[in-house]
């Protein structure tokens, strides 16, 4: 039997709602057939039927007359396969079109007229009466800064810190929310919760700090209500309405909220109060874009964290550990008297036993709570704003504290969780569940680089490399799509120059930045090949052939692009802690590698959307460009000029030099680095997301799990032996002492270094796209000889995809499960490549023998006996000390011995001179 088993238009499952008169049509298909392709589909609207030939079913152009501002359909579909058979209908999907027509946005951006402060946050409220019958109430809110709607004192949905972030001076976003149900006979009451938030923050590091957009927020909503009777009315914000100061004295995204429940206004947006006291608002003297509907999810309320330890610390300060890295605020349920303040800080770890304050730097992150002395006891939640914690420090609790009066609300923007990884190695499965946490911290609105510190901004480099990670672990074509119009609108300002920060609000940083400013073609490609999305490309092709221009001006005809300011390989563990952009790896290099993959993306872009003339120079330009850095930078002996792991992957990676004997003296030589390095990281920004992939691409699969299941410093997993959960910005951001990196810039939640998370997705366990969308898969698992099995799943655009695979002895046997209406192409190690079709499907093959290892002792497969035996345990931390104390102290607790794991890694990475030692050791039992 087959099924039409999701179905939504456009880009979001979360409402009905759609931002455009034509939204694109996505269904999938669940079967019990095997091999099950779309011949045609059928979709219905009403009385209206379309048949659509062909495979087709993602993103699919809407087939009918374009949608009416506000108008509601309900559209089915039923798909026939190639063998004939046909689906049922499916359930009927509601869209409703969430945009006024042109010209109707009537409403003003309204504030409290007199502040006692910059950014004062305020309550505004208006009544009004119905005396009809009301078919239908829509609300249509948004803001330069941030709001919570209330009609009849009752919240118009579960939105948080609505509308979000855009680039205010260009875009403003609009929410759309049906609010036909909240509206009652007689006097009515919207109101209105406003604060500052992004649009009143201060930016800038140190003294540069300021304002960017406005000292004031002001808030935007137009209610549209339709009668029974055909006629129509509409409230908007104006000057008749009345504002007032409330509870919440001060509201700052970096520093945290102020709130004296004293001074609630009990009732304030319900009918029948009295604001006769309030003063009129002001109306905004501001130019304000007309706000457009949203595309993409809005933040909300995801999870609730519980305190899982309360520690006490040597200061004698209450501290709270949620045992997470998260994101959001604290909720608190207290008894006590009036007056009594509590106060809440927040930090991500702890130093010497205390709040670790100095990363945040200039950032407060401190809430304040002061009771009103209910004996009923009082619940407070602060509301506009946010932290990146894991640990919280209380001041002031009234009486005995109780853990359970505490929880951490976790937020994040609503996206739908699609991809998962596990193997064998906890570790490294805590390792995917940290890149899983960062990404929810930092696609909060826009994608930021860190939730924490004086910063949280839409940092361009940091996306453009995580791009492919985040597109499987969460559907967030809706998210970036939204993200990269801001871009556009910024780009746009500046001559065509990407900013280094999306919305623009570092003024002090300009000029072209590769990697940062390549987000501009990079992040579309990605989300065209993972989410089959050709719309994003055609919207945002403009952009990205302005910056392919930029990039042609910088390289004046040369094909590179060098002597400039670069941020390069940033955060190379070889860079001091106050420089991190001194790389092993020349910024030059990394630049020109980038104007060569730009250039080719513009090409491959206007090949697609059929722009001939653009695609012939573009691509000529890219050609050019690649040969210029051969020319430049690679010796004929296949040696780069920088001898390091990031210039070596970049050359492989974006396809730079094409002669296959370069390649392999390339590939050859970055394993040798790899291995000099001890299969320690050598990478930054730059370089992270490519090197595993450089080295399996080259056939080196085992060189590349060493270096990825490596745990001393730096490596993709040393955080993880340090007790992180999420992904650090540094790779030792925390020291094995336990001491916070002394650089200035260190977070502990920074998703860009867990690119490598797409690796182990398409490599580790072997899913990846072989078409844009998944429309055919590749199905490629190179096994790492660390792992007993592996296994990734992917809600792709078509259904569920997944592949496993375990090890018994030298035989690999791997299951696959390909979604109906896709194909796969299968590449097993000593297997030719095949193509199948939808179903699960079986294979195995056997894995060629381990490459022998410089130390007879051959410690990749007899480190499990040695150390199992606790004299010989024993015998191998003393030769280890011989050579280095430090080292070897790790292993002489208790603990270590009885979990052996510490041990049992650490030998499998130690250097071939410590092997000696060791077997002298051994010898000697």
């Amino acid at each position: 039997m087959s099924t039409i088993s999701r179905f939504r238009a456009e880009l979001r499952e979360d409402s009905p709602i759609v931002a455009t008169a034509t939204p694109r049509l996505t269904w999938s298909v669940a079967t019990d057939e095997s091999d099950w392709m779309q011949s045609s589909a059928e979709v219905r609207s009403g009385d209206e039927s379309v048949v659509l030939d062909g495979p087709e079913s993602v993103l699919v152009e809407w087939p009918f007359a374009p949608l009416d501002p506000g108008e509601r359909r309900t559209v089915s579909v039923r798909a026939v396969a190639a063998s004939g058979t046909v689906t049922e209908w499916s359930e009927p999907l509601e869209i409703v079109a969430g945009f006024l027509a042109e010209g109707a946005w009537r409403a003003q951006p309204i504030g409290f007229a007199a502040p006692a402060a910059p950014a004062q946050p305020a309550l505004l409220r208006t009544a009004f009466s119905v005396d009809r019958e009301v078919s239908r109430a829509t609300l249509y809110y948004s803001a330069l800064g941030v709001i919570d709607a209330e009609l009849n004192g009752t919240a118009v949905d579960d939105g948080v810190l609505a509308p979000g972030w855009t680039s205010y001076r260009d875009r403003l976003v609009h929410e759309t929310t049906d609010v036909t149900a909240l509206v009652t006979p007689g006097e009515n009451v919207l109101g209105l919760r406003l604060a500052g938030a992004w649009y009143t923050e201060q930016y800038g590091f140190f003294e540069f700090a300021s304002r960017v957009y406005g000292d004031q927020p002001a808030a935007l909503a137009q209610l549209e209500l339709e009668f029974a009777d055909g006629s129509r009315e509409t409230i908007v914000t104006d000057g008749s309405w009345r504002a007032s100061v409330e509870a919440l004295s001060a509201s700052s995204l970096y520093d945290g909220e102020a709130y004296d429940a004293r001074l609630e206004q009990r009732g304030w947006s319900a009918p029948g109060f009295d604001d006769s006291v309030w003063a009129p608002v002001a109306v905004a003297e501001v130019d304000a874009p007309t706000p457009e509907a949203r595309i993409a999810e809005p933040v909300r309320r995801i999870d609730e964290l519980p305190v899982v330890e309360v520690l006490s610390s040597p200061s004698g300060k209450l501290v709270l550990d949620f045992g997470q890295n998260l994101v959001g605020r604290l909720r608190v349920r207290v008894t006590g008297p009036a007056g009594t303040e509590l106060t809440l800080r927040h930090a991500e770890v702890l130093e010497h036993g205390e709040l670790a304050l100095r990363p945040l730097r200039r950032a407060a992150a401190t809430d304040r709570y002061i009771l009103r002395g209910d004996p009923a006891g009082e619940e407070w939640e602060p509301r506009f704003t946010f932290h990146g914690f894991r640990y919280a420090q209380i001041d002031g609790w009234p009486g005995e504290f109780d853990a359970s009066a505490v929880t951490a609300v976790v937020l994040h923007s609503d996206l739908r969780r699609t991809g998962w990884f596990e193997s064998s190695e906890p570790l490294l499965n805590r390792l995917h569940e940290n890149v899983v946490w960062g990404m929810r911290g930092n696609f909060l609105s826009i994608p930021t680089d860190c939730p924490q510190r004086d910063e949280r901004l839409g940092w361009t480099g940091d996306i453009q490399v995580f791009t492919p990670t985040a597109s499987f672990l969460y559907d967030c074509d809706g998210f970036l799509t939204s993200w990269l119009r801001d871009l556009a609108l910024e780009q746009s300002r500046a001559g065509g120059v990407t900013p280094l920060v999306v919305p623009s609000v570092l003024s002090a940083f300009g000029g072209a930045t590769a990697a940062w400013g390549d987000a501009t073609t990079v992040v579309p490609w990605v989300l065209h090949e993972r989410f089959g999305d050709r719309g994003v490309l055609r919207d945002q092709y403009n952009s990205m052939r302005a910056w392919a221009d930029v990039l042609l001006a910088e390289s004046r005809g040369t094909g590179l692009w060098a002597g400039t300011f670069q941020l390069g390989d940033w955060l190379d563990p070889a860079a001091p802690p106050d420089k991190p952009q001194q790389a092993r790896t020349h910024s030059d290099i990394v630049a020109s590698a980038y104007l060569a993959r730009s250039l080719r993306i513009v090409a491959d872009t206007a090949v697609l959307l059929g722009h001939d003339d653009d695609a012939r120079r573009y691509g000529e330009h890219a050609e050019h460009a690649r040969a210029a850095f051969v020319a430049e930078y690679v010796t004929p002996a296949g040696r780069m000029m920088s001898d390091a792991q990031t210039a070596y992957a970049l050359a492989l990676q974006f396809d730079l030099v094409t002669d296959p004997d370069q390649r392999a003296a390339l590939a050859g030589r970055l394993a040798e680095i790899v291995r000099e390095d001890g299969y320690r990281i050598g990478t930054g920004f730059a370089g992270t997301p490519l090197v595993a992939d450089a080295l399996a691409a080259s056939g080196r699969t085992d060189a590349a799990g060493r270096l990825l299941l490596q745990t001393e410093n730096p490596s993709w997993l040393y955080p993880v032996t340090m007790g992180a959960t999420t992904v650090w910005e540094r790779w030792d951001s925390l020291l094995p002492d336990g001491s916070v990196n002394p650089g200035e810039m260190t977070s502990f939640n920074h998703y860009a270094l867990g690119a490598i998370a797409d690796w182990m997705h398409r490599t580790v366990a072997g899913l990846g796209p072989d078409a844009p969308g998944y429309r055919r898969l590749r199905i490629a698992p190179r096994p790492l000889r660390q792992l007993g099995w592996a296994s990734a799943s992917h809600e792709t655009p078509y259904g569920l995809a997944s592949v496993s695979w375990t090890r018994d002895g030298s035989t690999v046997s791997v299951v696959a499960v390909v979604p109906p209406n896709t194909t796969a192409v299968v590449d097993l190690p000593g297997h030719p490549i095949t193509e199948v079709g939808s179903g699960e499907h079986r294979f195995s093959f056997e894995e060629a023998p381990a490459p022998e290892r410089s130390s007879p002792l051959g410690l990749d497969s007899s480190v499990a006996a040695i150390i199992d035996d606790e004299r010989a345990y024993h015998a191998v931390v003393d030769a280890i000390a011989a050579i280095d104390p430090d080292r070897a102290a790790t292993f002489r607790t208790e603990t270590v011995w009885a979990e052996r794991r510490t041990l049992r890694q650490s030998l499998i990475f130690t250097p071939p001179a410590v092997f000696e030692s060791i077997e002298r050791a051994l010898a000697d039992l």
